[in-house]
Formats: structure tokens, sequence, C-alpha cells
């Protein structure tokens, strides 16, 4: 593929390759359940614009959780979120649709991009314009199989699965080949209406335990 200016995934990333999606009324709900993640293991957060106050939290979660984990944003659909959003100190940005003025912005700032893309087209049109790695969405659609052939065009293409991924799927689409995978409901459960995060701590530890163990697989295979 051509070579064109984008950001690298983060070190935190490639070492934890698990993102939670969290979805809420308010982000000032967001930060218990992130302290729950992060005991689990899980170290990438992605913060939805479909909550409200995400643009006023973001600093103070950055603040409070730094070093620990990465907060970046998601469902992010215009240049106007995109620019809010790395204003906000956003660590990364997540699309669910291939906008190209989003990528551009990302990769003005050097911030990882992640758009979302479904079809080769779409994939190609992502990795052309910078995005560090595509968010295959949504991922249930087609499964893990999806990836294995997609590596005969695009050999080097990253491949972020988002949207319906379980927890017992996740290996799956590391063994695949995915960079990362990506979970909401199947890993967040009840924890935003009371639930138990203690419970939440325990399906982190599951997730970030089983994609370990696959990417062990995968490098001595």
């Amino acid at each position: 593929m051509m070579t064109v200016p984008r950001s690298q995934p983060s070190a935190m990333l490639l070492a934890h390759p698990v993102v939670a999606v969290l979805r809420t009324s308010h982000a000032r709900e967001y930060a218990p359940v992130i302290e729950a993640l992060i005991a689990g293991g899980v170290r990438s957060i992605e913060l939805t614009l479909t909550t409200e106050g995400v643009f006023e939290e973001i600093a103070g979660l950055r603040a409070r959780f730094a070093g620990s984990a990465e907060i970046g944003v998601g469902t992010v659909v215009d240049l106007h979120e995109a620019r809010q959003a790395l204003d906000a100190g956003a660590d990364y940005l997540v699309t669910p649709v291939t906008v190209p003025e989003v990528i551009s912005a990302a990769v003005d700032r050097g911030v990882p991009v992640f758009p979302g893309a479904y079809s080769p087209t779409e994939m190609h049109t992502a990795w052309s314009l910078g995005a560090t790695a595509v968010k295959l969405f949504p991922a249930s659609g087609v499964g893990p199989g999806y990836i294995g052939q997609l590596r005969g065009p695009f050999p080097d293409l990253p491949i972020i699965p988002s949207g319906g991924v379980s927890i017992q799927d996740a290996p799956k689409w590391i063994e695949a080949g995915a960079l990362a995978v990506s979970l909401g409901g199947p890993l967040l459960g009840d924890a935003f209406k009371g639930g138990d995060l203690t419970a939440l701590t325990e399906r982190a530890t599951e997730v970030t335990r089983l994609v370990a163990l696959a990417q062990n697989r995968m490098v001595n295979a």
C-alpha cells in the first residue's frame, strides 16, 4: 500500500489490545467504571459522543488515570467533533464510518485514529487517508474469518473489530490477525445500571487473559 503520514498505535494498546467502549447517560458516571476496567487489565478506554458531557469530563479523566489508561473519544462523525475531541486532549479518535476530514484532523495533530469501515473499498479508503488502523464495524456481521480473506489484497492492513465482539470471541479475532479487539456491551454489561463493578473487573480480567493467551499462541505458532 502507498506510504502516507499516519500515527502509530500506542504502546499501551499494543501491550493491552482490548478497547472498552463506554456508553451511558452522562460522562460523570465514567470514573468508577474506568477504575474497574483498569483493575481488570483494560487500558484503552473509548468515551462515546452519544454520551452527554464527554468534552467537559475528558480532561479530568485523563488526569485521573494518567499512566494507567489512554482515553480516546469515539462515535466522532464530523470535523467539528474531531476538533473538539483533539482540543480536549483525546489520546485517540474512533469513528463509526470513514470521514476523510476526521482522519486528516487526527493525522495533522499526530493522534491515532481508528475510522469505521466494513467493505474492502471503505477499508482501503480509510487506510489510504492515514488511518492508524481500521475499525471493522459491525464485526459481528462477518466474523473473524473476514480478516483472513482481507489478508490477500491487504496483507499489512491493521484491523480492530468492533460491534458484537464477545469476550469468548475476542481471542479468535486476535488469532485471525486483529491488532486489538473493541468491546462494549459484552464487557460492560450492567455496569452503568447499578451492576456489580467487581463483576465488571472479573469480565475485564477474563478478556485480557484470553487475549494475552491468543497473543502468545500467535508468537509461538
